[in-house]
């Protein structure tokens, strides 16, 4: 019986975040008066949203050296039905510092992360496997860490929709392409990604294009506040019409994937069959939402935004 959603994070981060009283100065020594560290990359931070909402989850991925050991003691402090399960690896997990200014200009210090070796990948595909046997919908987020085939997504894709589960895609690059074309049933990359996929920086037409490559359906950021969804059952625009929570800033793109809100709001969706307006309208609130929320704890409770889900006009 389908039980939890499973969220796989193949390259784990600790990010540190720095938010400035101050403009960055280069050279300059800078007092922070706020500095916020979580687990990020890829399905974390999905995970940490689902725990939040009361949705059980599985955080499946590696984790290794003392930054390793800080992501599962944070992972573990998440309230919530989260459960961690991160494999040893003989390197050190990635560390990221993130340093924001108060005009929202973001700065980022992206450190090196483990390489991952035969027999570790081996031990997370047989993990994989085991727990799709209770998952109701799957997501793939993130980056390869070094010593991975592009074409791991791919094969992770295969293994869920041979088991008949759900499984959302957000990669990118060559492990992008490889994916697309082992037929995800939900591709959310940020429009960069789908650009660099398809050759088209206009949404509509980039997530058309990804369909023809593989993908079931595609769901991509068409501007701040603003989702499209592209599917075989048509195509659907989305924009947030209430006010959002104070402080949410939705986000228009991502650098490698849909954001922590879209992901979680997707696999709900599609764990309780929703329609694609629904799918939609839960992903783009709940985008909002968290954006709102530093440490994702407080889904379940934040005023979520009103959201409009209509067909795109042709």
């Amino acid at each position: 019986m389908f039980r939890v959603i499973l969220t796989v994070t193949l390259d784990t981060v600790l990010d540190v975040t720095h938010r400035l009283g101050g403009p960055l100065v280069p050279g300059a020594v800078h007092r922070v008066p706020e500095v916020v560290e979580r687990p990020w990359g890829g399905g974390l931070g999905a995970a940490r949203v689902l725990a939040a909402l009361g949705r059980p989850v599985t955080a499946l991925g590696f984790a290794g050296g003392t930054t390793g050991e800080l992501v599962r003691r944070h992972l573990a402090a998440v309230e919530g039905p989260l459960t961690e399960a991160l494999l040893p690896v003989g390197g050190a997990t990635r560390r990221t510092v993130t340093v924001v200014e108060p005009d929202g200009g973001v700065t980022v210090l992206d450190g090196p992360g483990p390489t991952v070796t035969p027999a570790e990948w081996a031990a997370l595909l047989d993990a994989y496997r085991d727990l799709l046997e209770e998952a109701e919908a799957v997501a793939l987020c993130g980056g390869l860490p070094h010593g991975l085939p592009v074409g791991s997504y791919a094969d992770l894709v295969r293994e869920a929709r041979g088991r008949g589960v759900p499984v959302l895609l957000g990669a990118g690059g060559e492990a992008l392409r490889r994916g697309v074309a082992a037929r995800p049933d939900v591709l959310a990359p940020g429009r960069g990604e789908l650009a660099r996929l398809t050759g088209s920086t206009e949404p509509e037409p980039a997530a058309q294009d990804a369909r023809r490559r593989g993908a079931r359906a595609v769901v991509v950021p068409a501007g701040a506040g603003r989702m499209l969804a592209v599917t075989a059952e048509g195509s659907w625009c989305a924009s947030v019409t209430g006010r959002p929570a104070a402080g949410a800033v939705p986000p228009a793109d991502g650098p490698a994937g849909a954001d922590d809100g879209v992901v979680a709001g997707l696999l709900a969706g599609l764990a309780d069959g929703l329609d694609w307006p629904g799918r939609l309208a839960g992903a783009l609130a709940l985008s909002a939402a968290s954006a709102a929320d530093r440490t994702g704890r407080g889904a379940r409770a934040r005023a979520l935004p009103e959201v409009d889900v209509r067909p795109c006009p042709h």
